[in-house]
């Protein structure tokens, strides 16, 4: 397996952030992710809490269930994860679970990040998996995208 260059991550997180301007175009708060494995997405997600009336729909465990059922396994070891924002504490333990190897996210979440903002559940040293966590690219471009949403959503409430 060869090692993704930044370039494949870009295009990888690009497609995350489709996802999310979808999840925004449904009134979901607009988070995306994807799964891929071996160069190829095997998995997309987007926010889905609002819609399906399930408070487990975050993009990451949407994807995770679709790329677990492309390989026909609930291990996605090899996998590598893309997302729009740092994962909370129940996407984290999922992500240990289905032992993705590399995570990839864009904006810090200082309110519920659990991959080094707010509580460090990756990587623990007493877990036996390890994640290779890249965080911040494209973090500008994610954090507006996220503003922006709440920004627009407080103004249509104070009106």
């Amino acid at each position: 397996m060869s090692e993704p260059s930044a370039a494949a991550d870009e295009l990888f997180l690009r497609e995350a952030i489709a996802e999310a301007q979808q999840a925004r175009s449904e009134g979901e708060v607009p988070v995306g992710a994807v799964i891929v494995h071996d160069g190829e997405i095997i998995g997309r997600g987007q926010n889905r809490v609002i819609r399906d009336s399930d408070p487990t729909a975050h993009c990451e465990i949407v994807a995770m269930r679709q790329a677990a059922q492309h390989l026909r396994n609930y291990r996605l070891t090899n996998c590598d994860l893309y997302v729009t924002l740092e994962p909370c504490a129940m996407c984290a333990g999922a992500i240990l679970h289905a032992r993705i190897a590399r995570l990839i996210y864009a904006a810090p979440d200082p309110k519920a990040g659990a991959c080094g903002s707010v509580l460090s559940v990756l990587n623990h040293p007493q877990l036996n998996h390890r994640v290779e966590v890249t965080a911040g690219l494209l973090s500008h471009e994610c954090g507006t995208m996220l503003s922006d949403f709440f920004r627009h959503k407080r103004q249509r409430s104070a009106i």
